[in-house]
């Protein structure tokens, strides 16, 4: 099993012809993941990595059966490609493009979400489902390896790094999913941490924040009121002074409004056990969960 994404996932690609998209949708490819299609206005008719491209996401999904798209668009058009998307019928939309305006964003999740379709994004590396062969995005095709873990972040490089650190030791992922840094997102923590709930492949979790907004503080909330899977806790972004943004859109602390030392209060008082390093990331998870086979 696995959230968001599985084998049976189809995947369409809106700006599969620009080279980022190509690049990251033969990556795709290469990993596992069903790509049937590509949406690029004005190419329509044409083919690309051997795939069928149209003009637009509603004819990619009536031939193609499309359930999943990928967005490499460029700012400006990038949300109106999310509710493209999902005006189309998509259930789940992946967006890695970074900088969309934030009134944009602001517009188009209020369509989606009015819709019932699910957002990963913006600002994001997406999503690896690695015993599914499942990827949407760009996280590294080496990083998955399969296991039970699930892995939540708001940083693509945390993300990589969990993964690469946990798997060199025999832990590998049910799903990683990065949620974007920007402050207008689609799926929050506490999304991710209810559908990791109902994973029978996910035993436990790491949740991986950062400086920036309450998401991780409604997060803390949720596993408080009892949440049933162990949690392991990381928060970037300690040393970063009050009222300077830091990396991420999203990460600037307001007060004490989004520091990390509330983030990090917040989770401890869930009982959540806070690791200072990725090193320590993978010392609380060996010490929860059964070692690996071969051990």
């Amino acid at each position: 099993m696995s959230i968001l994404l599985n084998r049976g996932s189809r995947v369409l690609v809106q700006g599969m012809t620009g080279s980022e998209g190509t690049f990251h949708t033969q990556q795709m490819i290469d990993f596992g993941t069903k790509v049937v299609a590509g949406v690029s206005p004005g190419k329509g008719g044409t083919e690309h990595l051997g795939l069928p491209v149209y003009d637009t996401v509603a004819e990619a999904v009536s031939a193609t059966g499309a359930d999943v798209a990928a967005v490499f668009v460029p700012p400006p058009f990038a949300a109106d490609a999310i509710m493209e998307g999902s005006a189309a019928g998509v259930r789940l939309v992946v967006c890695i493009t970074e900088m969309i305006p934030v009134n944009d964003m602001v517009r188009a999740k209020a369509m989606i979400q009015r819709r019932g379709t699910l957002l990963v994004g913006p600002n994001c590396p997406g999503l690896m489902s690695p015993g599914e062969r499942a990827k949407v995005g760009i996280i590294p095709n080496q990083n998955g390896k399969e296991g039970s873990v699930g892995i939540v972040s708001r940083s693509g490089t945390l993300t990589y790094e969990i993964m690469q650190a946990l798997g060199r030791s025999g832990f590998g992922q049910s799903t990683a999913v990065g949620i974007g840094g920007d402050p207008i997102l689609g799926l929050s923590f506490s999304d991710v941490l209810e559908l990791f709930a109902a994973d029978g492949a996910t035993e436990l979790v790491v949740m991986a924040g950062e400086i920036g907004g309450a998401d991780e503080e409604r997060a803390a909330e949720l596993i408080g009121r009892g949440y049933p899977k162990p949690v392991v806790g990381f928060i970037s972004g300690r040393t970063a002074p009050p009222g300077k943004r830091m990396g991420h859109a999203g990460a600037i602390i307001s007060g004490n409004t989004g520091s990390a030392k509330s983030k990090v209060e917040a989770l401890e008082r869930a009982r959540v056990e806070v690791a200072d390093t990725i090193e320590q990331i993978v010392e609380v998870v060996a010490r929860q969960l059964r070692p690996p086979s071969g051990s």
